[in-house]
């Protein structure tokens, strides 16, 4: 086991289901789940962010319309022959070795197979898989063969099928699940393109496919079948020769932006897409962007393991990339088709971990639920309520997506569904703009606008009985209780956790009013609700708080007899009996309200609603439904981790290990297979940030309070506060805020800025002495984590951490920051005895290969010119962008056709802290790029580097490449 790899051995039929979701690839825009290419025991899937379609069924005698994420087209089919064999199916073969092999750091999927075919030659067969990060669009499949005891022709065949449908869960399958018509295929040059279109959304999907192969590889004709399009090629295999061929895919669609048509735009993308090995290159640069703000260090390879995997899965579903598209946090993340890829309450545990690492992608989120505002108002306006009131499932276009009925498999029966009363999913996203604001500082109006709707819609929920509130004819989280013992109607009345959840939200919309003026209602509204919010109903019984009004009046459940079932609903429904009539609960539902808000939040609540707690409430009530909880759900296991965190710290350790493994071990028993579970994967993340850490946002700033289990080991992890980065790094001893023991942080603290390269001079400096990490850490009173996140990345570090650094280094400040940042390089001395090293031409193009900062030098009509360019290397040659009409476009025209203007081109690089670097000169002819050519260099990625409207790209063909190295001894 190591923390960066997920592996499975030997080919387990039974547990593909399982692989395949835990072994989904993808990028926040599609993702492609872990199928093997070949074979047949397979559940492909591959699914677009926000790419959903209606169909109607009948089931039960009626008719019943269900919106699905669509599953899309298949890319992956690729299988190969020996010769006189059939094609490699995995099921059907002999393999000596079978095994994958889940890369998390840098988001590849490895699988290495020996297969003996009947005439008993033996193949060896590598791949490697990608869903590109850092090209949304693309997708690849590399396979390398090697004949171990054997040569000769080696057939491979590629395919793309669009013969697919959703039929990944059993339990939907009495439903229809054929979304997509209006197949078509064809080939233009040498790529294979499928085309499809949804039912009634009418979404066009395009697939465009490359294939990379050997030179001298035989190419048959393209077979086209309805629905589907292949190639097959023919290697040659010499004995112990690898040989590789690649497979690249584009994947559009109709709703992404800037194309025309998804077929000719994913033509384009496949087209311009690099060989496998620069794809790769870039995939695994992305990632290692991500993992750089992601970062979040346990001890021990298996705690990392489980750790690493869970913030993996939720950055393949919610990347940057997601953050411009119109996508919720579907609850099975874009890795399978439970709950038909739906957007529930889930955000409620994930987005408080993305607004500390990546507000942009929370705040996209949250732009998802803004822009369907118009849909809940109109469903609050018909409920006969206010403001906004949002489903329960949202899909598409922000409508009650919840089923009418849903299928016993313990029964067999289809019953009806009432789920769509959860109301409470408006508060968790109003929590979430409330966490929003309270990590990034900022409340945009749009956010406003969103919170105080749904306060809106709350506050006309309830109604006055007596000299109380009351909010009626709802479900809490439970799920087990939909409606009382026998009533005609479903619905409960005063569910704790929303009614104290409204009184919460009535007083954040106060404080957003004073953010936000222009959005306040009158006064005779806010009056109103701060009386709400002073009156609502709370119930308790056996001196605990009551999950609704009349549950202590439920009888008790033998929970002997139903010991270790995890969905008594079904169990009893299909005995015949009705959990509703019991105090039983499927998740957390009232002790939600010790998972969200602090022991004096809650106490203070409960005050200012006349309801004051006595000392011992909490525990008691957090006891009393431990012992009626049968964790029918994955999140069960993340609240009450969070809830025990204070009061039992080993059975919060039991809880927090059963939520990190509940996927890995599929612990509901073959949902896993479904679809990942990724609120509870952002729940256990967030647990470890927030919970365990103590970690409170506050309008003024930061406070720790850690707890951490003696086992957790050290926690160390970079957040993002009001734009801020800040390092935490703490166990169960102490906390340390940027290194040094401290449980608060204050708003606008000062920063330390213009570092340069400060890692490197610490380590220069360090190593200068000699020291240790640990030494240079305890001289500098800070913790080893910190100086190690220093000096491994690019970070601002407050002022006292700097000084005292330059202590412990016996420096100077101005030293440690190069200078200060108009400090040009080579200030300082020179090394002793410098030397001057040639490079050759490849040591040259390697140095320059990953792009930069440059100088172009020419004559121009005014003398000598110098210009600072930002460049690529494109194809070997470098590519930049200036302005139509600048200098670089005035001079470089020479009027004369066919001649070519010479110019100037270097990069250097200085080290000043080790005093040494290079210069690399690269002279050639340069070239405006033709707008035939243009979309050939615009993926390089190229930016002006003065920004603006600079479109012209210039192409310089290096005619002569030299370089110097200088080194100090």
């Amino acid at each position: 086991m190591t923390a960066w790899t997920l592996a499975y051995e030997g080919f387990d039929p039974g547990g593909e289901g399982l692989r395949e979701a835990l072994c989904t690839l993808g990028n926040g825009r599609f993702a492609t789940r872990g199928a093997t290419p070949d074979g047949r025991l397979r559940t492909p899937g591959t699914y677009v962010a926000g790419c959903y379609d209606r169909l109607d069924s009948v089931v039960a005698g009626r008719t019943v319309t269900n919106e699905d994420i669509v599953n899309l087209p298949d890319w992956l089919p690729l299988t190969f022959a020996t010769p006189d064999s059939g094609w490699f199916e995995p099921e059907r073969a002999e393999l000596p070795r079978y095994r994958h092999e889940l890369d998390m750091r840098r988001g590849v999927l490895l699988r290495e197979l020996r297969w003996r075919d009947p005439a008993g030659r033996l193949t060896l067969v590598r791949q490697r898989r990608v869903v590109s990060m850092a090209d949304p669009y693309l997708a690849a499949l590399e396979s390398t063969f090697t004949a171990e005891n054997w040569s000769g022709p080696l057939r491979v065949r590629a395919t793309l099928d669009g013969r697919v449908a959703n039929d990944g869960v059993a339990r939907y399958r009495d439903l229809r699940g054929d979304h997509l018509t209006c197949h078509d295929t064809g080939t233009q040059d040498d790529l294979a393109w499928l085309s499809a279109v949804t039912r009634s959304s009418r979404i066009t999907v395009a697939l465009a496919g490359r294939i990379d192969a050997p030179e001298g590889a035989q190419r048959w004709p393209a077979e086209r079948e309805p629905g589907r399009i292949s190639s097959e090629h023919v290697l040659e295999l010499a004995e112990g020769v690898p040989v590789t061929l690649t497979k690249t895919v584009a994947l559009t669609t109709s709703r992404d932006h800037a194309v025309h048509d998804a077929r000719s735009a994913a033509l384009r993308h496949v087209r311009r897409a690099p060989a496998f090995a620069g794809l790769l290159a870039r995939h695994a640069a992305a990632w290692e962007r991500l993992w750089h703000r992601a970062r979040l260090d346990v001890d021990g390879p298996e705690l990392s393991q489980l750790v690493h995997l869970h913030i993996f899965h939720l950055l393949q579903t919610l990347s940057p990339h997601t953050a411009d598209l119109d996508a919720g946090v579907p609850a099975r993340g874009l890795h399978g088709e439970a709950y038909r890829g739906h957007v529930f309450w889930d955000e409620l545990f994930v987005l408080p971990w993305l607004s500390l690492r990546f507000p942009e992608i929370s705040r996209g989120l949250l732009r998802y639920r803004w822009r369907r505002l118009p849909e809940a108002r109109d469903a609050a306006a018909a409920a006969g309520l206010a403001g906004a009131m949002f489903p329960w499932q949202s899909g598409s276009d922000g409508r009650e997506e919840t089923q009418t009925v849903h299928l016993n498999p313990a029964s067999g029966r289809w019953l009806p569904d009432h789920s769509r009363l959860q109301r409470h999913v408006g508060l968790a996203i109003a929590y979430n703009v409330w966490q929003h604001y309270l990590a990034t500082g900022s409340m945009p109006s749009w956010c406003a606008e969103l919170l105080l709707e749904i306060a809106r819609c709350f506050a006309s929920m309830a109604v006055r009985h007596g000299d109380r509130y009351e909010i009626r004819g709802v479900m809490g989280p439970d799920e087990y209780h939909e409606s009382y013992p026998g009533a005609a109607t479903p619905g409960l009345d005063n569910n704790a956790y929303t009614n104290v959840m409204t009184a919460w939200l009535l007083m954040r919309a106060h404080e957003t009013v004073h953010l936000v003026p222009e959005l306040a209602p009158d006064a005779a509204e806010l009056k109103r609700w701060d009386d709400i919010s002073r009156r609502l109903r709370v119930d308790f019984h056996d001196g605990v708080i009551s999950q609704f009004t009349g549950y202590g009046d439920l009888e008790e459940l033998d929970w002997e007899r139903y010991g270790g079932v995890r969905r008594l609903d079904r169990a009893l429904e299909a005995a015949g009996d009705d959990v509703n009539r019991y105090k039983a609960s499927k998740q957390a539902d009232t002790l939600m309200l010790f998972y969200l808000l602090t022991a004096e939040e809650l106490t203070g609540l409960l005050d200012r609603l006349g309801c004051p707690a006595k000392p011992d409430l909490i525990p008691r009530t957090i006891a009393y439904y431990l012992e009626r909880t049968s964790h029918g759900s994955t999140l069960s296991a993340v609240v009450h981790a969070w809830v025990l965190a204070r009061s039992d710290r080993a059975r919060s350790w039991r809880f927090f290990t059963e939520a990190l493994h509940s996927d890995v071990r599929d612990v509901q028993g073959g949902t896993t297979a479904e679809g990942i579970h990724l609120g509870a994967m952002g729940g256990t993340l967030d647990l470890l940030q927030r919970c365990y850490l103590g970690l409170e946002l506050r309008r003024d700033g930061l406070r720790l309070d850690p707890l951490l289990p003696d086992r957790l080991g050290l926690l160390s992890l970079p957040i993002r506060f009001r734009e801020r980065q800040v390092f935490i790094d703490a166990d169960h001893r102490e906390a340390r805020i940027n290194g040094s023991p401290r449980r608060s942080y204050r708003r606008g603290e000062p920063i330390m800025t213009g570092t340069g390269d400060l890692g490197r001079r610490l380590i220069h400096h360090r190593e200068r002495l000699g020291l240790t990490r640990d030494q240079v850490a305890e001289r500098a009173e800070m913790s080893p984590g910190y100086l190690k996140y220093l000096e491994e990345n690019a970070d601002t570090p407050d002022t006292g951490a700097l000084y005292r650094l330059a202590d412990a280094l016996g420096t100077t400040t101005d030293e440690l920051l190069g200078g200060g940042r108009d400090r040009p390089p080579g200030h300082g001395p020179a090394r002793a005895h410098p030397s001057l090293e040639v490079l050759d031409e490849e040591e040259c193009r390697r140095l320059i290969q990953p792009g930069g900062i440059g100088r172009v030098a020419f004559s121009g009509s005014h003398g000598p010119t110098v210009l600072p360019v930002n460049y690529k290397v494109h194809e070997g040659a470098v590519v930049f962008r200036t302005a139509y009409g600048g200098p670089l476009d005035r001079d470089l025209r020479s009027g004369v056709a066919g001649v070519d203007i010479k110019i100037a081109f270097e990069v250097d690089r200085i080290d000043e802290a080790a005093r040494e670097g290079w210069s690399v000169l690269v002279q050639g002819a340069a070239h405006h790029v033709p707008e035939e050519e243009a979309a050939a260099v615009t993926g390089a990625g190229v930016t002006p580097w003065a920004g603006g409207e600079r479109h012209l790209y210039v192409r310089i063909v290096p005619q002569q490449i030299t370089g110097r190295r200088i080194h100090g001894m």
